[in-house]
């Protein structure tokens, strides 16, 4: 199994933290996004045999994602291709294509939800799509099915609320030379929208060459993709088994409001902490009182009281201690912010 996960874009939506260092490296529930990410692919079939294929973007991506994955992972079989052009997520894949032969996932990197690849292993369709019902999908992508279940093509952010089955961003190849040879199609017919590339128009070109593509429903799943979205993933996997209240809360001078997560290096000090926060490794809290925030790693909180908040990096916050009138604040690494009361 080849798993490409494509990480090359800006990530404008989550600045001002992309500015320092790529998307799927910013924290939500005590780990980074990318871990939480491949977490997600211990059930695959075959797991030591399977291999990755990052696709990176120029400079933040290409500098700090592969020490990122060696580091941390220093087992995994890891490739990594940059792709200097954004024309889109079909141009990535094609970047890979050296890496590519036989049974492929492609996952976006800011896609994170349960599901179990176990069953892969005896899939006979040509392909799957993972899709989710939404009350609204009108911004999103959906997977229109015929009589028989069968993808017949897949829409673009439809106009009608009639099909709310949302492509969530992973799918799954029985042959990657068959999404492969489509891709080229693609190109070749300048199928683009707004200067892009987009995957969608690539499997739906597979389809109208003969490709058997179904759908797998799943009931969760979580966005990093934005501020808002990443606050409200860290809210849900704290309460899935992120929290480390009980260990949190042998501080003596730290009142804890599950759940919440603080690693173990970091010190807190006469603080309320939760609930719905995460502190990451090395932080210093004193006198604050926080909920609903992200802490990255290395920040000071001193005197201060924050609520749906997320901080980054090696900064340092302090001023207005007010629980009844706490401040929400979104700023990127080695950020100095003074909150006068």
């Amino acid at each position: 199994m080849k798993i490409v996960i494509p990480m090359a874009g800006w990530g404008t939506r989550m600045r001002p933290h992309t500015w320092s260092k790529p998307k799927p490296l910013v924290s939500v529930a005590g780990k980074t996004s990318l871990e939480h990410l491949l977490d997600m692919f211990k059930t695959v079939p075959n797991p030591e045999n399977t291999e990755y294929i990052f696709i990176l973007g120029p400079y933040l991506g290409e500098m700090q994602i592969p020490p990122f994955v060696k580091a941390n992972y220093p087992n995994l079989k890891a490739h990594f291709v940059v792709q200097h052009e954004m024309k889109g997520q079909s141009h990535a894949i094609s970047l890979a294509r050296e890496y590519l032969q036989g049974p492929m996932i492609m996952c976006f990197s800011d896609t994170l939800m349960e599901t179990d690849f176990s069953f892969l292993k005896d899939e006979k369709s040509d392909g799957v799509a993972w899709v989710m019902p939404v009350d609204d999908p009108r911004r999103f992508g959906v997977a229109e099915t015929g009589a028989d279940g069968w993808v017949t093509r897949f829409i673009e952010k439809p106009q009608s609320l009639d099909n709310n089955q949302v492509v969530v961003g992973c799918y799954y190849f029985k042959r990657s030379e068959q999404i492969l040879a489509a891709i080229d199609l693609q190109m070749k017919r300048g199928v683009m929208l707004k200067n892009e590339y987009f995957m969608t128009d690539a499997i739906s070109i597979m389809i109208e060459g003969g490709a058997k593509v179904r759908t797998n429903k799943i009931s969760t799943w979580l966005d990093t993709g934005t501020i808002e979205a990443t606050l409200e993933t860290n809210r849900i996997l704290l309460d899935r088994g992120a929290d480390n209240s009980s260990k949190a809360a042998t501080r003596p001078t730290v009142k804890i409001e599950p759940p919440v997560f603080i690693h173990p290096s970091a010190k807190v000090e006469a603080a309320v902490i939760g609930p719905y926060v995460s502190i990451g490794a090395n932080c210093y809290v004193n006198s604050a009182v926080i909920s609903d925030s992200i802490v990255e790693d290395g920040t000071e909180l001193v005197r201060t009281s924050l609520t749906h908040s997320l901080i980054g990096r090696n900064c340092r916050v302090e001023g207005q201690a007010n629980k009844e009138q706490p401040s929400s604040l979104n700023i990127g690494d080695n950020s100095s912010v003074v909150v006068n009361s």
